[in-house]
This record gives C-alpha cells, sequence and structure tokens, in this order.
C-alpha cells in the first residue's frame, strides 16, 4: 500500500524503471543512452558493519561569508578509490554540519597532485549529478622560500615549503633558510614543525643534512626526535668510544653542510677539520658552515 506522495513519486520507477529513462530524455531532454538493461537495487544504504571513515584534518573556519569544512587530505599517491571516498566525506559533512565544505589535497608529486587536481564528476556525461574540484598543494603551485628574511616572515609557510620542495634540487636553500627562520619563533612550536619536516624529508641525504642543520644551531637537541638520533650515536660510541664518536660526528657534519651547501672545501680546510679533536671548536665551526660563504669563513674569527 502506498501511503503518500513522496512514496508514490518514487516508487513508480520501481515498477518501471525504463520509465525513468523516458522522462530523461522526453521531459528533461538529456541525451541519456537506451540502457541494455535497467535493474532496482537496495535502496537501503544503511551499513550493518561499522565502517571507519576519517579525513586527514577538519577545520571549521569561521568568515564574513559564511562558515566553511575545511577537509584537508594528505595523498602520497595516485588512489582511484578517493574519487569515491572524496565525494561522500563532503556530502556527509555538509549534511552533518549544514555547512559548506571544501577538499583541499596536499602531495609532495607533481604526478599525485595532476592526478588529484581532475574534477570528479558523477553522473551521466554532459549532465553530472555530482561534480568535486578538489583545490591541490603540491610541488608546482607551493612556493620554494629559500630566502632566510622570507621564510621569518611567515616560517609555517616555510615549513610547507620545507615540506612540499624536501626532495628537489632546491631543498639546501630551503633547509638552511627555514633554519635560521625556527630561531626566531617559540621553541615549543619550533619542536613542532622541526617533526613535521624531518618527517617529511624521503631523501636520506636531505634527511641528514636537516638534522646537522638543526644540530649545528644547537636547536634540534630540546626535540624528543633527538632521543631516537642520540641513541643511535650511543650505540656508535659504544664501539669507537663515546667522545671520539661526538668528534667524529662533527667532523662530518661540517663538511657535509658545506659540500651540501654548494660551498667548495679545499684540501687545507678539509685537513684542518679532520685533524681537529677539540668538540667545542668543532661545534663553533659547525654553527659557522650553516652560514658562511666560503669553507675559509668556519676559520675567520679565529
Amino acid at each position: 500500500m502506498v501511503g503518500s506522495s513522496h512514496e508514490a513519486l518514487h516508487r513508480i520507477f520501481q515498477k518501471d524503471p525504463a520509465l525513468l529513462t523516458r522522462a530523461l530524455q522526453k521531459v528533461l531532454h538529456v541525451p541519456f543512452p537506451e540502457p541494455r538493461e535497467i535493474a532496482a537495487l537496495n535502496v537501503d544504504l544503511t551499513e550493518i558493519e561499522p565502517v571507519e571513515r576519517r579525513v586527514d584534518t577538519l577545520l571549521r573556519a569561521e568568515t564574513d561569508e559564511g562558515t566553511y569544512l575545511l577537509v584537508v587530505e594528505s595523498q602520497g599517491k595516485t588512489d582511484e578509490r578517493k574519487r569515491g571516498s572524496w565525494p561522500y566525506y563532503l556530502a556527509y559533512l555538509y549534511e552533518k554540519y549544514r555547512c559548506e565544505p571544501v577538499l583541499i589535497v596536499i602531495t609532495q608529486s607533481s604526478a599525485t597532485a595532476r592526478w588529484a587536481s581532475r574534477p570528479i564528476r558523477l553522473g551521466f556525461p554532459g549532465w553530472h549529478s555530482l561534480t568535486v574540484r578538489p583545490l591541490v598543494l603540491g610541488p608546482d603551485n607551493v612556493p620554494v622560500i629559500a630566502d632566510e628574511r622570507q621564510a621569518e616572515h611567515d616560517v609555517p609557510l616555510a615549513v610547507l615549503s620545507a615540506m612540499t620542495h624536501g626532495r628537489g634540487p632546491q631543498a639546501p636553500a630551503i633547509l638552511e633558510s627555514l633554519a635560521s627562520a625556527l630561531r626566531t619563533i617559540d621553541p615549543d612550536s619550533a619542536a613542532v614543525f622541526v617533526q613535521f619536516v624531518d618527517s617529511c624529508l624521503a631523501d636520506s641525504q636531505a634527511k641528514q643534512m636537516w638534522r646537522d642543520l638543526m644540530t649545528a644551531i644547537q636547536y634540534f637537541w630540546r626535540h624528543p626526535l633527538a632521543e631516537q638520533v642520540r641513541e643511535e650515536g650511543r650505540e656508535e660510541g659504544r664501539e669507537e668510544g663515546r667522545e671520539e664518536g661526538r668528534i667524529e660526528d662533527r667532523r662530518g657534519m661540517i663538511l657535509r653542510i658545506l659540500e651540501w651547501r654548494d660551498i667548495p672545501v679545499p684540501q687545507d680546510v678539509r685537513e684542518r677539520v679532520e685533524a681537529c679533536t677539540d668538540l667545542d671548536q668543532l661545534e663553533t665551526w659547525a654553527q659557522r658552515a650553516v652560514h658562511a660563504t666560503a669553507a675559509q669563513g668556519l676559520f675567520t674569527e679565529e
């Protein structure tokens, strides 16, 4: 028994599924193709088993023009399943909060950025029922911040720059500028940023250089991540002798920083660094290596 107009208006298409096709074609003038087969499916969309669905970050933004939900998704590689889950997220969030959702995808890969920026269109071609246009942040549009003053002006953006371009050719200049800029903000915030950058650096050389920079400015060791590095150092120290291990580590750090910054290291400079056994002196040279414009700059104040 049909008890309401609501039921009647949709159940007629259950009775004659082909009627819906004809209505599209002849009433709405949508050039829907003639179906080979039409089958009625279960209309119950309730999921019996709980399914965990989470976005990476969800922010509520109040503006003069209205309230928006910012849905941030971190994407490492292409994943066609996302082209189904992203529309679901947006529709669900709109229904729950009655605020306009905005999808932002962030990636370190240019190829993934191109894939993610493609509009997601669901429905009949040329007459889509749902279109999702992700906003994508990636290597091709996130600015390269390789200037110390620019990094100090907007440290979070400089962090994003380092996280996005950490495996590109600009990485040395970006990380060097950020290392200096982190000293201008409160230590707790800087500690979090240090971890973010360290976690995003997939290139092993870039990661080591970042840790060298943090050690050279005597900041990195404030962060809990440093305990892991210290433990690695202690393991090496047990084999070689703790003091000798630290000295050797600082010698290597100084030379790596200079070489990483594309500063030529003459043989006499290399020999002087490798011959030094004064840990305090090596610490000083490591700090100077971060800003020196020439290898001889390590010794200018001596």
